[in-house]
């Protein structure tokens, strides 16, 4: 355990030995001012007009502490603040003096202390009690940082969130951080300082670790650019030095900023990007007042649009999910952040028509955001039969209500993985994606008086999202490793779970139905980088203490996910994170018909005629590393 310096074991001292002390420098204040007023004359001290004017002046300077308990700082974290009090005091302390000899003026009686002495008094007492308690803080401060355990650290953000972090640690006894430089993009701060503490640019940091011998850098800015803040983060780990980032601004600005708050980049912080801004007006306009269904409400994304939605004062967000307690859990959540907003649970099957129906028949939703869905590839690849009735029949279970019950718009949340699927998880949402746009362009053409419209979203990973690669990462990390990778090409495209969810929402208001709304997902990332980034973000070595094996690539998996097939383009939307792919167009009656006969295997239980009618539904569904190839040979063979 680290034993700290003698002066850091001193405990707080009581009020009233500070008060003393205090009193003590302002009487010391005084002689000064006294021999200043008499030009050293030591003659003065021996009249007893000098004990009469010390008393009173000393007397009016305690009443003066005590009205503003200069008493009650801690002195070992004196800040400007405190100067700020002292200065204070003595002013009103000099009211009163000068008060006090205006009435004894007033009524002709000699007054005590000369004006002189007074301003001089007050001079000497100001500069005594700043000077002793700055002289005690960096006593304490020098002892501190003594400790041959001192860790080096910079600050990225020489602002107020930088200073912030410098006085969490200066606060702290047990703290053995030391920060020993500033870096900023800022021209203007660069060679300046803040609190003794220089400021560099932010170019320099590697010459700074080698030359400071930096162990740590904080992040103390939440407006650093993303790929900036990316670049840094690589300078750190090549050069083994931890990256630190702060909580949210609002936790420091309500003054709760601790050490133990300063935590670890994040992976997820890393890969995020610049801001979404949206039009929330244009969306208010939409969904206020409105009752909204949300399926899948229980999910990583259900769950963010129902939380995203209450910021737009709908009348009432329906969650409908078949999974329980995470329902129950999403309720009460929701609940204690809009405490206005009106929340209705709803366990429910979205296969299960009734059930489904008895929901639209209660609530007569006007808007719904379909998000219920089977996702994870492998167990769909083994269960394709449960895939289908999910992700299809569920699909087009919710897509009829809708039209019956007089929705104005359904917004369906698919994938990337529908785009040229390899695997029966993407080929499933291909396939919900067919009908509901088929299904919008048969109500345009033949049921004019229906009013319902049809909006597909689609996107790839979000970070987080539950079974997504990095919380299994992080898992395998605190396991010790490996960590595994199914290839080392693999690249995926990745998205935070808010981003996704606005864009989703704004998306479903800018639709005038039929469109694929497909986003800007940035970057596509490689994953064995990712893995290499967290292991090193944890503070460990990559393939030394904790290992990366390569396991081969999952049946139905690809090697990089698309947003848009061969035969597909987009065309700009007014929002350049949103695009609307140009998709081929489906006839309703065989897209019906084929999806009728794909129940009807289900039916059945036999996986591979189910699979089978997937791939005439959907010609470019190419089964990769899946038993389901058999089928692509069965098809080229009967080309041929």
């Amino acid at each position: 355990m680290q034993k700290l310096p003698i002066f850091n074991q001193i405990g707080i001292v009581p009020r009233w030995t500070i008060f003393l002390f205090d009193l003590f420098i302002a009487a010391i204040a005084f002689i000064f001012a006294y021999a200043l007023y008499y030009s050293f004359n030591l003659n003065a001290y021996a009249r007893a007009q000098f004990a009469v004017d010390i008393i009173y002046c000393l007397a009016t300077t305690s009443f003066s502490f005590l009205v503003f308990k200069l008493y009650s700082g801690i002195v070992r974290y004196t800040s400007a603040v405190d100067s700020i009090r002292i200065l204070s005091t003595l002013l009103f302390n000099i009211i009163i003096l000068f008060a006090i000899k205006l009435v004894l003026i007033a009524l002709r009686i000699p007054s005590l202390l000369p004006t002189n002495i007074i301003i001089i008094y007050s001079l000497f007492a100001f500069t005594g009690l700043t000077t002793y308690r700055t002289l005690i803080k960096i006593v304490f401060q020098y002892n501190k940082t003594k400790t041959s355990e001192k860790k080096n650290i910079v600050v990225y953000g020489a602002g107020d969130l930088g200073i912030a972090v410098k006085r969490t640690f200066d606060h702290d006894l047990k703290s053995n951080k030391f920060i020993v430089a500033y870096i900023d993009d800022n021209d203007t701060k660069i060679g300046k300082y803040i609190d003794g503490v220089k400021i560099f640019n932010s170019k320099d940091l590697a010459r700074l670790i080698e030359k400071l011998g930096i162990e740590e850098l904080i992040f103390a800015s939440h407006k650093v650019d993303p790929e900036k803040k990316d670049a840094v983060t690589d300078i750190c780990l090549e050069n083994n030095v931890n990256v630190l980032t702060l909580p949210p601004v609002s936790e420091i600005i309500n003054g709760t900023l601790s050490p133990n708050q300063i935590k670890k980049v994040k992976i997820e912080d890393l890969l995020e990007r610049a801001p979404i801004i949206l039009s929330h007006e244009n969306i208010r306009d939409q969904l206020a007042g409105k009752r909204i269904l949300v399926t899948g409400a229980a999910g990583s994304i259900g769950s963010e649009i129902a939380k995203q939605l209450g910021r737009f004062n709908p009348q009432l967000i329906i969650l409908c999910d078949q999974a329980e307690s995470p329902l129950h859990n999403l309720h009460l959540d929701l609940q204690e952040r809009f405490k206005n907003q009106a929340y209705q649970s709803f366990i429910a099957d979205v296969k299960n028509e009734e059930r489904m129906r008895t929901l639209f028949e209660t609530f007569k939703p006007q808007y719904v955001y379909h998000a219920a869905a089977y996702k994870h590839v492998p167990m769909m690849e083994n269960h394709p039969i449960e895939g289908v009735r999910t992700n299809v029949l569920g699909t087009y279970t919710v897509a009829n209500l809708a039209v019956e019950f007089n929705v104005s718009k359904f917004v369906f949340v698919s994938t990337d993985k529908a785009v040229n699927p390899t695997n029966v998880m993407g080929a499933t949402k291909r396939i919900a994606e067919m009908y509901v746009q088929a299904l919008n362009n048969n109500i345009l053409e033949k049921h004019e008086h229906i009013n319902t419209r049809f909006i597909t979203t689609r996107f790839g990973n979000v970070l987080g999202s539950n079974g997504s690669v990095i919380p299994r990462f992080k898992e395998q990390i605190e396991k010790g490793g490996p960590l595994t990778v199914t290839h080392p090409d693999i690249t995926r495209y990745f998205m935070t779970i808010p981003e996704a969810c606005q864009l989703v929402i704004e998306a479903g208001c800018m639709g005038n139905g039929g469109e694929i709304f497909v986003f800007d997902m940035g970057k596509s990332v490689k994953i064995v980088d990712l893995a290499e980034k967290m292991i090193k973000l944890s503070g460990f070595v990559p393939y030394k203490e904790i290992d990366i094996k390569f396991t081969g690539l999952r049946p139905g998996e690809k090697l990089y996910e698309e947003l848009l097939n061969d035969l597909e383009n987009t065309l700009p939307t007014h929002h350049q994170k949103i695009m609307i792919a140009k998709v081929r167009e489906n006839n309703y009656d065989f897209v019906d018909a084929q999806i009728a006969m794909l129940f009807s295997q289900t039916k059945t239980n036999d996986n591979l005629n189910v699979v089978r009618q997937m791939k005439v539904i959907v010609p470019e569904f190419k089964s990769q590393n899946s038993i389901y190839e058999q089928l692509d040979k069965e098809t080229s063979r009967s080309t041929n």
